[in-house]
């Protein structure tokens, strides 16, 4: 009977969250935006589109299994302290506590990789921050998937190799870097210089200084050097000005490929019919044809909470907000499940995240099928699958296009880098690596 009694009680506590019923429990999301500063341009339209969709899910939903989410924005202005002092602002919010960070700033990331191992809140990186939190087993906290830049950086060498009619043919090429002179901008450094190794193609780095709108030096150093390819990891008005000079000097813009956070409309639109043809790295689609847009439209503009502009919707930036809060809400979801509440902390979604797989099943039932790669993260690893598409620029349409499939990352390079690295911060930072099932 006592047994019976306790399995009743557990039922009727789980009730609330497998029926979705309206919990007065909030789930505290702060979101570090940037919507000032030199990077505003990029900056808006992600945070737009994060927070769309996490109030859709609240005006549609009544949130996440019935609990609401409370969004705290708070302004980086893309700079490292501040962003920590939004955390340290943000951390203690409501019952739950913060329940994660994604900085969207690599400088902020680093910052954020330590305190966030003691305070418990996971931290979201996607697609940037510190390549080797793809190891799990040393960082546990931090999450970098659905791909890193090292990743990236060898799917744009494979696909250079296939351009050029193999791998072997990259053999006395040239090929190089322009880079945002910041530690998000050196990432692929390391990695490239492996591919060179390997492949036999010589890598030229070539840095810009924040916040990049002086390169005339640079491109009159590709123009005399006459790089093959031309690789970009830039931000904020780098990107356009790049993009304005490479076609200044007649470089061909389908030679030309930058980094995810180098191809949305903001860097091509300046460039006018110069810009067609330009490359970019790209995890999801762009275009707002997918039933979560729709959703995005009914629930929240047309009720006039939207935070931007509606005609807005569906450009990369946005989506890739968008992408960002999908699979944390998820994340938020499955660790609802795992621990039987929805009364949940940074240290259940940690668990939600390591458990996360969201499959082309569960992206249909989302409104989004085909809109982005499935997903799979584990204890171990915790950059998921790692495949990079690309996209092109047509700027007679303006508009964004798939031009490749995804392709796996040369892990034979990748691997051995992670491994290094990571292990590194353990011993710098005495991290005892733990083990995972």
């Amino acid at each position: 009977m006592r047994k019976l009694t306790r399995t009743i009680v557990a039922a009727l506590m789980a009730v609330p969250l497998m029926s979705g019923v309206a919990s007065a429990y909030e789930l505290v999301m702060p979101t570090l935006d940037y919507r000032t500063g030199p990077y505003a341009p990029n900056g808006i339209p992600f945070a737009n589109g994060y927070g769309d969709y996490l109030n859709m899910l609240n005006e549609r939903d009544g949130g996440i299994n019935g609990a609401r989410i409370s969004l705290v924005p708070c302004e980086t202005g893309y700079n490292t302290k501040k962003g920590v002092e939004c955390y340290e602002n943000t951390k203690g919010e409501g019952q739950s506590g913060a329940l994660v960070y994604q900085p969207l700033s690599t400088g902020i990331t680093y910052q954020l990789i330590p305190k966030a191992s003691v305070d418990e809140i996971p931290i979201f990186s996607m697609g940037y921050g510190r390549t080797s939190a793809a190891n799990g087993k040393v960082f546990p906290w931090v999450f970098n998937f659905p791909a890193t830049y090292w990743s990236q950086a060898t799917v744009f060498v494979q696909y250079i190799g296939e351009k050029e009619g193999g791998m072997a043919n990259l053999k006395g090429k040239k090929i190089a870097l322009v880079y945002h002179n910041s530690a998000y901008g050196k990432e692929p450094i390391r990695t490239l210089e492996k591919a060179a190794e390997k492949y036999g193609f010589e890598f030229m780095a070539l840095p810009v200084d924040h916040p990049g709108q002086e390169q005339k030096a640079t491109w009159l150093q590709i123009r005399r050097e006459k790089p093959d390819w031309v690789m970009m990891w830039g931000w904020g008005v780098m990107n356009q000005v790049a993009i304005k000079e490479a076609g200044s000097i007649r470089y061909p813009m389908d030679h030309f490929i930058g980094v995810w956070w180098s191809g949305s409309e903001n860097d091509v639109l300046p460039a006018g019919a110069a810009a067609d043809g330009y490359l970019s790295g790209a995890f999801h689609q762009p275009g707002d044809n997918f039933g979560a847009h729709d959703d995005i439209k009914k629930h929240v503009y047309d009720k006039g909470m939207g935070l931007g502009d509606r005609d807005r919707i569906g450009e990369v930036l946005y989506n890739r907000g968008l992408v960002a809060a999908m699979w944390t809400s998820e994340a938020i979801r499955k660790a609802m499940e795992i621990h039987g509440t929805n009364e949940i902390k940074g240290t259940h979604v940690r668990d939600g995240f390591e458990a996360l797989e969201v499959d082309e099943a569960r992206l249909k039932e989302l409104g989004l099928a085909n809109f982005t790669i499935p997903v799979k993260v584990t204890c171990k690893n915790h950059e998921g699958p790692g495949k990079v598409a690309l996209q092109q620029w047509d700027a007679k349409a303006k508009k964004w296009s798939l031009v490749s499939g995804f392709y796996e990352p040369l892990r034979d390079i990748t691997g051995p880098l992670i491994a290094e690295d990571s292990a590194q911060y353990a011993a710098e930072n005495n991290v005892a690596e733990r083990s995972c099932n």
